[in-house]
């Protein structure tokens, strides 16, 4: 399915701000269906009998895989600039492999399906983020990845309250909770396919000289500046405890009943889409440094890992505002580092490093965990300190 050049006959072009707000809504359902999979995925494998170390490491792996394999995919992207073709086929894997999780009730194949759904995550997102930021160009990339960030939360936070309704209704019913999921995953390929028609090259939106040419663009170097920028990323994301474990924590301690956990997840989801709108904003206004706010929030975290039912609360929420920052301003900056013809590869790296950071991040938490939570408390302190003082200075320098 190679990506047409020009707008479809007898169409208009959609504006920048509608094709913005449209590809939000194609990231809302799609985020019902993911994020409300991720909402209940450590209780369902603690019913499977996984231990803390197994789901901190599934979800340190399914983040690696979600993020780290991006870069393939992006070289793929920029090599081919069939641009929605990696779109729809990335969101296909999500929305076929999700509803099939709580089918098997068997802990392997829940983990490979698991992995298929963050796969197909890695494999869209560069062409998306690339789509996106051609129409950020005239809406301002701050609000663009922020407006969209928004709704992409918002259906983050219908999902698991889609999930929590399900297993109030019916409890500890998986089976139809992952089952419902379909729905939404049906009308993001409908929407998608639409969507595609109407703007078949939303290059079109952004005049430039650097536009990706099969086969000629990987010879382009992405800017020193830009290496440093995602090192410091690399080690920020170490420091940030995966929700899977959070609520593998609440639950295995008995703070938290089933259905309350997506409830919980939904609140993150609706302070992270808030933090991405407003931040996204400020963004435009002060630069870079607005990324400083991460590390602090990601510290302050670890008050989900008390034994008192509103710390564990407080902590999510606190969670939600890394990820609504990490999710929209951190791509922000990349659209200034890096012409538009190397996207899709900026964008593949940048996750390689923030997936490989949560990774070890699963990985240590999750072993620190089954020690003394205290340890992994410690781990996640002094990270996001290391952080800190790295972020600030590579901003510094981003700023001058």
């Amino acid at each position: 399915m190679a990506d047409s050049p020009g707008v479809a006959p007898g169409r208009a072009l959609l504006r920048p701000w509608h094709f913005v707000l449209a590809f939000g809504i194609v990231s809302l359902l799609a985020d019902m269906v993911y994020e409300g999979a991720r909402s209940i995925i450590g209780p369902y494998l603690a019913t499977l009998g996984a231990s803390a170390t197994v789901v901190g490491v599934v979800a340190g792996a399914g983040e690696f895989i979600g993020y780290g394999l991006r870069v393939v995919s992006g070289y793929a992207v920029r090599r081919t600039a069939h641009y929605w073709t990696w779109t729809i086929l990335g969101y296909g894997l999500t929305v076929l492999s999700v509803p099939l999780i709580g089918v098997t009730g068997v802990l392997a194949p829940a983990l490979l399906l698991y992995g298929t759904e963050r796969l197909g995550k890695a494999v869209r997102s560069p062409a998306k983020d690339t789509l996106l930021s051609h129409a950020s160009a005239q809406t301002g990339r701050g609000r663009a990845f922020g407006v969209h960030q928004a709704l992409d939360q918002t259906g983050a936070m219908l999902g698991p309250l889609l999930l929590a309704a399900v297993l109030g209704w019916r409890d500890g019913n998986y089976r139809l909770a992952f089952a419902v999921l379909a729905v939404p995953g049906v009308l993001v390929l409908v929407l998608l396919f639409w969507l595609r028609h109407r703007v078949p090259n939303p290059l079109a939106y952004e005049a430039s000289t650097d536009k990706p040419q099969s086969g000629t663009a990987t010879s382009q170097r992405l800017p020193a500046r830009y290496w440093q920028y995602v090192a410091t990323v690399a080690v920020l994301s170490c420091g940030v405890a995966s929700f899977p474990l959070l609520a593998y924590h609440a639950q295995t301690n008995g703070l938290l009943t089933d259905a309350q956990v997506p409830v919980l997840f939904a609140v993150a989801m609706f302070v992270d889409g808030v933090s991405g709108l407003v931040m996204g904003r400020v963004y435009d206004s002060w630069g870079p440094l607005t990324l400083l706010a991460v590390p602090v929030a990601a510290a302050a975290s670890v008050l989900a890992f008390s034994h008192g039912v509103v710390w564990i609360w407080i902590g999510v929420a606190v969670w939600g505002v890394v990820n609504g920052v990490l999710d929209s301003t951190v791509k922000a900056v990349v659209t200034e580092l890096v012409p538009s013809g190397s996207r899709a590869v900026a964008f593949g790296w940048l996750a390689f490093v923030r997936g490989l950071g949560l990774l070890i991040a699963g990985a240590l938490l999750g072993a620190a965990y089954d020690r003394s939570i205290s340890l992994a408390v410690g781990l996640v302190l002094v990270a996001n300190v290391i952080a800190f003082g790295g972020l600030a200075w590579i901003l510094r320098k981003l700023r001058s």
